[in-house]
């Protein structure tokens, strides 16, 4: 925050505020308003980000040519004008927390080594590292599956935790929340979230929105609580701690009006399902979406947050709601201070930050939804996007059963009647031809096609909110007493976001009845959602690869990318929580649950899903339960940890002692060889193609998450270092490894490389052996070679979560640009932040119309020097007959600060040079 003394103030904003015998000072709206008429009818979201630049004016950074540009934004509701936004605080997680504190680490020791004091390297801001990631379902479906998942996340990740403790101990405003508390945006929206944040400077306090970034792309998670965050790569979020600014153009925003009522048996999950394939239609790439309309009067902050939640998956910057009645009424229920709840009330009404009825803010665009039209839904099989009504859910598993297993048998039509299918022989009309016997605990059973053998609910997403949880253990309770079990094969499990909600669970009794159907607690973190699935029983692995069966996973997560929630599993449907429960009774997809039976009662009656439906009635009922006092007991400690925790020992040091004995934890290469001024730019002449992908090739398939295959390149490292492949643990456990992560770089067991004929997995074509090989081998021999490298893609390059280490492992294979048709937000910015040049086809070009096989190599022009913002520039194709082909390209440099990046050699290269030549 720019000082008083620095702060020109050329609107004359700076005001007072008193609350409850308090003064704040704070930069008043109105006041900028009455400078610049029509202030007061820009979105919310961007009066937010107007106060952060009245607060932040300085002459240099921030200058009344950027106040005004927010005042011309209203005239086309468009601006090419850039800003440098400074959020008030920084959220992680581990997988992307481990690695950004392996990076400051790094950045002491390069510091250090230039004679200057590492502890220049500390974060400005406050940062808040929840370590939620790591937990995986190894054990599931009894009492002891939480604890015994506990303790053997801690023997996992012992080496990963003790860092994060060197670190706690280390950093000036950095706090971990410890494993075994909960998932990230769950403990943001429900404790550290304030949705208005105070700071004292030159002894006074300060009053301002609560804003932040995180190093997650679900971070909009906080949207709900009208709190303005996003996701970043982990690279910009540790800029941003580091006092670095997000450089951003001003904001297209999409007004997203909202009106009528949920009809009875239609979930907050149904709604987003259904929101999220309205946005992505809309087209809302790089865009806030801010919501508005009479509907939001009665519609509580979590169901709002589910909506803020899944911004990624309908491919916003944002999903916001503005601060009202329902903002102060989850103040109140998460046990915040009551003087904290006078404050955001006080300020927000002073600021024209509160949401009025009938209030319509200008948009650029709008689009609407009377809720009382939204059916029950579930989306998949490989994309959040793509929603499939519940009654249709049968046919759509049925047509992707046709290219793998071929078509379903004629049981099925003649198991039909008037009202679905008939109850004796529910489960044989499931059997195929590419069925596969199985068995397990001594019971002869059959996997068939359209199995559920992952049931979980699991994500901030849904946990969140206590209205679908009852729903889950309502319904469950009622098909406890209908004597219906989990089917046998289903593999069920129980992840919350936080602890409050076990005990809200268990105040319903409810977490009971759930025991009964194996939806035990397994932990308190990602679990399913992030990939954490742990191994299917072996009987079950074993008759799926036999069978080469297309299985399915049900799971209430916001994730469902192909090869990210188990390899083994290739369709994964987005569901309710209570609809996870309904299809673990029911054992397969492949059933129409608005019509056919779930299973047999007790007596042999047809048990329907509507007769287990709870009313709306009954959900508010439960959701009455949840107290207050559940909040101020489970966050009471929230620092503080186990036992297991609070025993880690710590070196008590400025810079990190890297031990090369260590798999987790290795000293990056980034910043070896640095000099004080970075190395001109140059073009690329002869480069070769490492990959040649498709469309919506997401961050998963260029990073994963997930489990490390034993013959893979990473897997033979681990093998080398003498860890068995029992012990691997998950790729984004060991992201604080370089080593390792640029080995899995590529590596989704589901990617598919177009140099190579039907051909899964991190392979390509060595150019001019022609060999098959792991793309990791296939780069250091291009290294060998000094040949550099590019990557060619389709479509949305990159969507899915804000992950680093896609940006950092394509770097350090050697890729110097990625060209594709089109980029997802954060990936984008993550490539120039690790110094590698996003480039996109323009006037209609691809590789299709460039006819590329990959074994062409490629020139581009025009980088060299002074990289400018969404500069033209040619690329040169030479085939392998000798002729060419040149076409344009634009480079997705969009501001000058990602300039300045980028010739620096990446974003912490430009922060290391500042901090050493400003001491």
């Amino acid at each position: 925050m720019a000082t008083q003394a620095s702060n020109p103030d050329s609107l004359q904003t700076l005001s007072q505020l008193d609350v409850a015998g308090q003064t704040y000072h704070y930069h008043s709206l109105p006041k900028a308003a009455r400078a610049l008429p029509g202030l007061e009818r820009l979105p919310f979201s961007l009066k937010v980000l107007l106060e952060n630049l009245l607060r932040h004016e300085d002459g240099d950074t921030v200058t009344r040519q950027h106040l005004e540009a927010m005042a011309q934004w209203l005239d086309s509701r468009h601006s090419d004008t850039e800003i440098q936004y400074r959020p008030a605080r920084v959220l992680m997680q581990d997988f992307t927390g481990v690695p950004g504190v392996v990076d400051l680490a790094a950045m002491r020791e390069a510091v250090a080594a230039a004679g200057k004091d590492p502890a220049l390297v500390n974060p400005l801001s406050p940062v808040d590292l929840v370590i939620d990631h790591s937990v995986m379902v190894d054990k599931f479906g009894d009492a002891s599956a939480f604890r015994d998942n506990v303790t053997i996340e801690m023997e996992r990740n012992r080496e990963r935790y003790e860092f994060l403790r060197w670190g706690q101990q280390a950093f000036d405003n950095f706090r971990v929340v410890p494993p075994g508390t909960g998932i990230c945006h769950q403990v943001n929206l429900e404790y550290l979230g304030k949705t208005v944040w105070t700071r004292d400077i030159d002894g006074k306090t300060y009053a301002f929105p609560d804003t932040l970034v995180g190093t997650d792309s679900h971070t909009t998670m906080i949207n709900g609580l009208g709190i303005l965050g996003w996701g970043v790569g982990g690279i910009e979020a540790e800029a941003a701690m580091l006092g670095q600014p997000v450089s951003m153009l001003i904001p297209e925003v999409v007004g997203f009006k909202i009106t009528g009522k949920l009809r009875e048996g239609i979930t907050a999950t149904d709604l987003v399902l259904t929101v999220t394939e309205m946005l992505r239609k809309h087209g809302v790439v790089g865009k806030f979406v801010e919501f508005f309309g009479d509907g939001l009067k009665d519609m509580p902050v979590a169901d709002r947050a589910t909506l803020a939640n899944m911004a990624p998956e309908y491919g916003a910057t944002c999903g916001f709601f503005p601060v009202d009645e329902q903002t102060l009424a989850y103040l109140r229920l998460t046990g915040r201070e009551a003087h904290q709840i006078e404050l955001v009330e006080a300020y927000a009404k002073a600021q024209g930050l509160w949401r009025e009825p009938g209030q319509e803010p200008a948009y650029t665009t709008t689009l609407a939804l009377d809720m009382g039209e939204v059916e029950a839904s579930l989306a998949g099989p490989k994309r959040p996007q793509d929603r499939v009504a519940l009654s249709q859910m049968k046919s759509a598993f049925e047509l992707l059963m046709e290219t793998n297993e071929g078509p379903a048998t004629e049981s099925d039509s003649r198991l039909q009647s008037e009202g679905g299918q008939t109850a004796v022989g529910v489960e044989k009309s499931y059997r195929h031809a590419a069925s596969q016997p199985f068995q397990l605990n001594g019971e002869e059973l059959h996997l068939d096609p359209g199995a559920v053998v992952i049931a979980a609910i699991t994500s901030c997403t849904n946990t969140s909110n206590p209205s679908v949880m009852m729903a889950a253990g309502l319904l469950a309770e009622k098909a406890v007493a209908r004597g219906l079990q989990t089917k046998p094969w289903v593999k069920t499990s129980l992840a919350p976001g936080s602890k409050v909600v076990t005990d809200y669970l268990r105040v319903g009794g409810y977490q009971e009845v759930l025991d009964q159907l194996g939806f035990n607690l397994v932990g308190y973190g990602c679990t399913t959602c992030i990939g954490n699935s742990g191994p299917l029983p072996d009987p079950i692995e074993q008759a799926i690869d036999k069978g080469n069966l297309t299985v399915a996973s049900v799971l209430s997560g916001n994730r469902n990318f192909e090869g990210r929630v188990h390899p083994l599993v290739k369709t994964n449907w987005l569901a309710s929580p209570p609809l996870v429960v309904a299809f673990a009774l029911a054992g397969n997809v492949r059933v129409d649950l608005s019509r056919d039976p779930l299973g047999v009662d007790r007596d042999g009656k047809p048990v329907y899903l509507r007769e287990l439906w709870p009313s709306q009635e009954e959900i508010a009922e439960a959701v009455a339960k949840v107290e207050t006092e559940m909040f101020h007991k489970e966050y009471g400690e929230v620092f503080e940890g186990d036992d297991t925790w609070r025993s880690i020992q710590v070196p008590d040091a400025k810079v990190y002692e890297w031990t090369e004995a260590s798999t987790y934890i290795q000293h990056p290469p980034f910043f070896e060889g640095m000099g004080a001024e970075p190395e001109p730019v140059d073009d690329i002449h002869d480069a070769r193609i490492l990959a040649l992908l498709g469309d919506s090739v997401t961050t998963d398939h260029i990073s994963p998450a997930g489990a490390i295959k034993a013959d893979s390149p990473a897997g033979r490292y681990l093998q080398d270092k003498g860890v068995q492949p029992r012990d691997f643990n998950s790729y984004g456990s060991r992201r604080g490894n370089h080593e390792i992560m640029m080995r899995g770089t590529f590596a989704n067991v589901r990617i598919r490389n177009e140099m190579l004929d039907d051909v899964e997995g991190g392979f390509t074509r060595h150019i001019p052996s022609g060999k098959q090989m792991a793309i990791y081998d296939a780069a250091m021999a291009y290294a060998d070679d000094h040949t550099p490298l590019v990557v060619i893609a389709g479509k949305e390059y990159g969507t899915g979560s804000s992950r680093d280490w896609a940006a950092k492992g394509t770097r350090l294979l050697g890729v110097r640009a990625v060209v594709a048709e089109s980029f997802e937000r954060i990936h984008r910015s993550n490539l120039i932040g690790m110094g590698v040049m996003p480039l996109q086809f323009t006037d209609g070009v691809s590789r299709q119309s460039l006819k590329l096989t990959g074994e062409e190599t490629i020139t581009i022009t025009g980088m060299a020097g002074n990289p400018e913002p969404a500069a033209s520039l040619t690329m040169t194709v030479t085939y392998p007959d000798g002729h060419e082909e040149r076409c344009q390209l634009l480079s997705r440099i969009d501001t000058a600060n990602e300039a300045t990046y980028f010739r620096h050699g990446g974003i912490l290269h430009y922060v290391i040079r500042e901090m050493i030549s400003a001491d």
